[in-house]
């Protein structure tokens, strides 16, 4: 029998149930933090492939649950411990329940969990699920105010629809054109072949999104991608992980070569929460099945935890 020895036996860290150990916070008419962390395995899948990402939640909690006991020590991508002070001011709600058929009814859960979060006065951090659940996350911001949309994603996902489905993975920055409190749409990470066809393309740059490819990102750093956000306006965030190298997140379901690096994403992340306010972020497209020894996991978990620090660090 193997006896391989963890960093969590190293760290004295037991066993957790919510990310990093945070405070669970199962009843989101009660939350009281800055940030809040949501897991959405299911919004609306294509049949052709099912609920390939309804597992992520689960392993990235798993994947940076053996530093849990540490939150008191230095976090290198801060200088500093991950809160401030030692104030813990994020929340692990969990996950929504979902339902393997009714996907109408997982968007208007997904819409309602957020429209609470929002309500709070928390910062909604959703942890998918496939690239379908950012939509009803969209949505739920209507009639709060005026939205930037910066999506970091291989792909820039302006179909239509894909098998008759208007509201799944390839659909998320169309749908999100529709919705009249989304102002601004910048998206980053293009790269390879996805489902746009040249007529997607047209329609996106019709529109007015401002795309900053990956060779663009790799060529011209991240910073005209910060310039092109205003000063203190409201940004949702939404990270497709394959908008990151399959060499650092090789979990996904279509890898593509040339992605963003671990750094660039926490610059951006980073940059977003100094100059405006990070309103919301999600994380999508992880499938833990395809991960290389948690690898990719603890990818999207560090880049989770770096926008919780950067939300505690917000001014308010």
């Amino acid at each position: 029998m193997s006896d391989l020895k963890s960093i969590a036996q190293m760290f004295g860290s037991s066993d957790v149930d919510t990310f990093l150990g945070l405070p669970a916070c199962t009843n989101l008419d009660m939350i009281d933090a800055k940030a809040a962390i949501l897991g959405v395995p299911v919004a609306t899948p294509y049949k052709s492939v099912g609920n390939y990402c309804a597992n992520a939640p689960e392993a990235i909690r798993a994947a940076i649950a053996p530093w849990a006991a540490n939150l008191e020590h230095i976090d290198f991508d801060f200088g500093e411990p991950l809160f401030p002070d030692g104030l813990i001011t994020a929340v692990d709600c969990g996950n929504l329940t979902y339902d393997e058929s009714d996907f109408a009814a997982n968007r208007a859960a997904i819409k309602d969990a957020v429209i609470k979060m929002v309500h709070s006065g928390a910062v909604p951090v959703l942890i998918g699920g496939d690239d379908s659940v950012p939509i009803p996350m969209f949505d739920a911001f209507a009639g709060t105010g005026d939205y930037t949309i910066l999506q970091i994603d291989a792909h820039i996902d302006w179909r239509d629809e894909v098998q008759g489905e208007r509201y799944g993975l390839s659909s998320n920055m169309r749908r999100a054109s529709e919705m009249a409190h989304i102002k601004k749409i910048i998206q980053v990470g293009q790269r390879s072949i996805g489902s746009a066809r040249p007529s997607d393309l047209r329609d996106a740059k019709a529109w007015g999104v401002e795309f900053y490819s990956a060779r663009d990102v790799s060529r011209d750093g991240f910073a005209p991608i910060l310039d092109s956000i205003t000063e203190q306006s409201n940004v949702i965030i939404a990270l497709d992980i394959d908008g990151l190298d399959p060499s650092v997140v090789p979990g996904v379901i279509g890898r593509a070569p040339g992605g963003l690096s671990y750094w660039q994403s926490v610059e951006l992340i980073q940059g977003v929460a100094r100059k405006a306010r990070l309103s919301a972020f999600n994380l999508v497209e992880f499938m833990p099945e395809r991960d290389v020894e948690q690898l990719g996991a603890l990818v999207c978990a560090r880049l989770i935890a770096n926008v919780l620090g950067a939300v505690a660090r917000m001014k308010s």
